[in-house]
């Protein structure tokens, strides 16, 4: 959200934790708008977020070790209330004159917490109760001004409270399911430590989109690029929302859809929504761009490029040669923009509506989705009116098969990933298991294995079936399939689908696997 937002905002400040995004969307889902930013920040940037709290994350290294991640001590001076979780309770520590040593005992996993006086975060919690650590170092002595309000057997600071200044530290995670008080650990803070307001709620979320939208495109025409997918299809919606027949959609099939896919989306579309579809049937120009090309960077890339130049084709059609800004929605989430990377964050794949856009550009973006978590756009979605198969879509990547096949791209290839692809998901769906999976899909590999089909030798492709749990696809957990319904799937793809004698099911979880495969 821009500076002018409604929303009461909490910075979490990310110290290279696994769990900073997490702990954004737990914030959230108390009603509370959150942002992360780095450590790097600067007083004088706080300021200017203007933010009602501030959460310092857990981080990898002890507090005390050489280079380990530092925030400007300004930032304590600001008089903005403050949660420090893991090392950001040791770093709030150091920093305000209190200690932080090794007590020789590591303390991970589930430990009991001993609760010696509520204070204001675990207030309304048990006196003993689970939580779950994550640590080696341990604050032996806090700041001044700073009491003691809970403790384990391994730290004797394990909650820190200074209501005066209205600053507060626990060493466990309450983000984590693992501990069961967590949510309203974070909820006593925000509500009664920093006075938020649980305000940011799908109804006034989807207010504040729409206002933005108005404001943004005025009374010009906007195109909308759909896939199909919730991401796309939610952004549509709210934009159409906001202007009305100012929208057109258009839907670039590019050849790199599921089985039917692109059927099913017109079907779809043009039954929903009363707007102008515009189907584009791009299929060669995609496979020509992409022919020869192994590498999955250059494939998002080229894919990113050819969706542009194909909407520059149809804004052509739209806009004519009227002068002014040209429009563009595309459904960019909040992860999407964490994962592309930026100055302090490292780009763990581009994705095609955000880091592969090409320089050239014609088109001013229209991203309303852009500081959402896909929970939230779901949410969304169901109070737009969205069909329940529609919001619940397992999420597809907008570069389609093409990054599900390791290697080059071409039509045979396509057919038999697609076909596998098609059987694993019809039978997870007949197993019952789909809302219950974040991802899945069936990838095809580069290199080709030995097998025995009757009596003749062959020397066939492999197929990586791949389902994957999670809440927000920042972190993943590789689903643990039943037997029986990983023999039906692997039986009939090497039954059905030509060329395919082998298939494997990854148990790689993300880190430090993507989910993806490229």
């Amino acid at each position: 959200m821009s500076a002018e937002r409604e929303f009461d905002q909490v910075l979490v400040v990310d110290f290279g934790a696994q769990y900073a995004q997490l702990i954004a969307r737990r914030v959230r889902e108390a009603h509370v708008y959150s942002e992360i930013v780095p450590h790097s920040i600067t007083a004088d940037e706080v300021r200017a977020k203007a933010p009602q709290a501030i959460i310092l994350s857990g981080g990898p290294k002890s507090v005390n070790a050489p280079g380990a991640p530092r925030m400007d001590r300004d930032i304590f001076q600001l008089g903005i209330p403050m949660l420090g979780i893991c090392y950001g309770q040791q770093l709030m520590a150091v920093a305000l004159g209190g200690e932080v040593s090794r007590s020789g005992v590591g303390e991970y996993g589930k430990s009991e917490l001993a609760v010696q006086t509520p204070g204001v975060v675990m207030d309304g919690t048990p006196e003993r109760q689970t939580v779950w650590m994550s640590h080696f170092d341990a604050v032996v002595t806090p700041p001044d001004g700073f009491r003691v309000t809970a403790a384990t057997g391994t730290s004797p600071c394990a909650v820190i409270e200074d209501t005066e200044r209205r600053l507060f530290g626990v060493q466990f995670h309450p983000e984590v399911t693992h501990t069961p008080h967590g949510q309203s650990v974070l909820r006593r803070f925000l509500y009664d430590g920093a006075g938020c307001h649980p305000d940011w709620t799908p109804l006034n979320v989807i207010e504040e989109l729409v206002d933005r939208i108005r404001e943004q495109v005025g009374d010009r025409p906007v195109l909308c690029g759909l896939s199909g997918g919730v991401d796309s299809s939610v952004a549509a919606a709210l934009v159409h929302r906001a202007v009305g027949d100012q929208l057109t959609c258009v839907f670039v099939d590019h050849g790199l859809m599921r089985h039917d896919e692109g059927v099913q989306v017109e079907r779809t579309f043009r039954g929903h929504f009363d707007v102008n579809l515009v189907h584009r049937k791009e299929q060669d120009r995609f496979l020509d761009a992409l022919a020869g090309v192994t590498d999955p960077e250059t494939k998002r890339k080229i894919i990113g490029e050819q969706f542009i130049r194909v909407f520059e084709d149809a804004a052509r059609e739209v806009y004519g040669d009227a002068p002014g800004v040209k429009f563009l929605v595309q459904g960019t989430l909040y992860p999407d923009v964490i994962e592309s990377g930026s100055d302090t964050a490292s780009t763990i794949k581009s994705h095609h509506n955000v880091g592969g856009l090409p320089a050239d550009m014609d088109f001013e973006l229209v991203e309303p989705l852009r500081s959402l978590f896909k929970d939230e756009v779901r949410i969304i979605g169901e109070e737009l009116g969205l069909p329940e198969e529609m919001v619940w879509r397992q999420p597809f990547p907008g570069p389609g098969l093409a990054v599900r096949i390791v290697g080059d791209v071409t039509r045979d290839r396509l057919d038999m990933v697609r076909a596998a692809d098609h059987i694993a998901l019809e039978e997870l769906r007949r197993a019952g298991l789909e809302r219950e999976l974040w991802q899945s899909y069936a990838a095809l590999l580069s290199v080709r294995s030995v097998g025995v089909m009757g009596d003749e030798r062959t020397y066939g492709h492999p197929i990586v079936l791949r389902a994957v749990t999670s809440e927000d696809a920042m972190t993943a957990d590789w689903a643990r399939i039943p037997y029986d319904v990983l023999e039906r799937i692997s039986s009939r793809i090497i039954n059905e689908v030509p060329g395919v004698n082998r298939v494997v099911y990854d148990i790689t979880s993300k880190p430090p696997g993507t989910i993806e495969w490229e």
